[in-house]
């Protein structure tokens, strides 16, 4: 981490931070359940206990809370991975990035709500977004240019280090998915020696 110290916020950015944190966690329990299709925006601001205005007041519109949410959520589990990983002294790339999925994983396994949530919606125009949103989303910025330079360290690697990088992210998140929701073509349990012997292959 940066461990640069952020400054302290005052009572009127407490309030309006806490307000537009308490309108995402209602959100996310309303997504996971009904589902966005099913719930309206006056459904979050009742449950919210705030004014529909003050919902503008930080989303365009229940799709940009979405993204929002998933980029966050999913800033959450890799910051947690991350720390993990950092606890341990990899030689190999593939080993570490293989213990990093693993992480990441296990932690699924555990949340299928989330799973579902993020599968559906984190698209790689959000990857970018959450990029150029550095101060925001710092841990995800971290983690992803930290791959990007171990992977264009590695002799082996003859193809681009981000389009290598995508590959992986859309396999490891499809067998997630698949695996952990459908249990199809086996339980994720059974496929996870699959998926990491593919990801070493791919590394080189």
């Amino acid at each position: 981490m940066s461990g640069k110290l952020k400054p302290k916020l005052k009572k009127s950015e407490v309030n309006k931070l806490q307000k537009k944190n308490k309108l995402m966690d209602v959100a996310y329990n309303l997504f996971t359940t009904r589902g966005i299709n099913d719930t309206y925006i006056s459904d979050i601001t009742n449950e919210a206990g705030v004014a529909k205005g003050t919902f503008y007041l930080y989303f365009k519109d229940k799709y940009h809370l979405r993204e929002i949410i998933v980029l966050r959520k999913s800033c959450a589990i890799l910051k947690e991975a991350l720390e993990a990983a950092n606890k341990h002294h990899f030689e190999v790339l593939s080993d570490e990035v293989i213990f990093f999925i693993n992480h990441i994983i296990d932690y699924l396994k555990k949340d299928k709500k989330l799973l579902k949530l993020i599968h559906k919606n984190l698209t790689w125009s959000i990857y970018r977004k959450g990029l150029y949103e550095k101060d925001e989303y710092e841990e995800f910025t971290q983690i992803y240019h930290q791959f990007l330079t171990k992977m264009d360290g590695n002799e082996n690697l003859t193809v681009d280090a981000e389009k290598l990088l995508f590959i992986i992210i859309e396999l490891a998140g499809g067998v997630c998915y698949n695996s952990i929701i459908l249990e199809e073509p086996a339980n994720i349990d059974d496929m996870k020696p699959v998926l990491f012997e593919t990801i070493k292959k791919i590394l080189g």
